[in-house]
């Protein structure tokens, strides 16, 4: 096994050793990746509580909506930026299909019930963009709702955001050949299969509609005050680091630290 001087120092830590031990036959190069991985992580999240701290000390409000086809790694991302934060000053909402009560309300009100009070950042897992792409998808909504939504979500948003609260729009991306994979490993996993729905079942079958109305979210919802951010996220781990970069980068918290949000290549 050929490594570098900095790969030996990186594995012959406990760390290394750890990583190292996770596949059958020792990967020196994955584990020193994992271990960069694992090391630009710890610092972002370290980061992150500052910024956190900033919020709920400035009862500032912070939303993350994190959006992409199912299996791309979005509650993944979400469960490694907030392992470490504190959990009174942060919620993260994964909204079950609304109830009877809730299919005669206003389609944005039990999202209006979920936003974050003063001192808060609220992580959406799946947002109200469920209307934009699989709702419509899967005929779960009519075409005059549809319609309506799209007429609807830039407004709700730009308003949203001149009541003085952060909006981030977080998209992650994978390719097809990504989903099937990422979809057999859940099948597969006693631990995981609980996650694969009726609605995943159809995901690969309704892969071009899916990215149809994908597009059309983009090209209606991409605004100045509220863009997106895509994210290719075939690599979750780039795809985590990324994504909690960006997030420290457009909340203006004090004091950054500027080498820490300094872009570094984890492959």
């Amino acid at each position: 096994m050929n490594i570098s001087p900095e790969e030996f120092e990186t594995l012959n830590t406990k760390k290394g050793i750890y990583a190292l031990l996770q596949n059958e036959t020792p990967d020196a190069e994955k584990a020193h990746k994992f271990i960069k991985y694992e090391n630009r992580l710890a610092k972002l999240q370290a980061e992150l509580i500052k910024m956190q701290n900033w919020v709920a000390e400035n009862s500032k409000r912070v939303i993350v909506l994190f959006e992409g086809r199912d299996a791309a790694g979005k509650g993944g991302a979400i469960r490694r930026i907030t392992e470490n934060l504190n959990p009174r000053q942060h919620r993260v909402v994964a909204l079950p299909k609304p109830d009877e009560v809730e299919q005669g309300q206003w389609y944005f009100q039990r999202y209006v019930n979920q936003l974050p009070k003063a001192g808060e950042i609220v992580f959406f897992d799946r947002s109200w963009y469920n209307r934009a792409v699989v709702e419509p998808v899967n005929g779960f909504c009519t075409e005059e709702q549809y319609r309506i939504f799209m007429e609807q979500v830039n407004d709700f948003e730009r308003m949203i955001i001149t009541s003085g609260t952060y909006l981030l729009k977080l998209y992650f991306s994978i390719s097809k050949d990504e989903q099937e994979k990422r979809f057999a490993e859940i099948i597969e996993s006693p631990l995981k299969k609980w996650k694969y729905s009726d609605v995943d079942k159809n995901a690969l079958e309704l892969w071009d509609k899916y990215t149809e109305y994908k597009e059309k979210m983009f090209d209606k919802t991409n605004t100045e005050y509220a863009p997106w951010k895509i994210f290719k996220a075939n690599r979750k781990s780039k795809a985590r680091i990324e994504s909690l970069e960006y997030i420290l980068e457009n909340i203006p918290y004090q004091v950054k630290n500027e080498e820490v949000l300094k872009h570094e290549d984890i492959d």
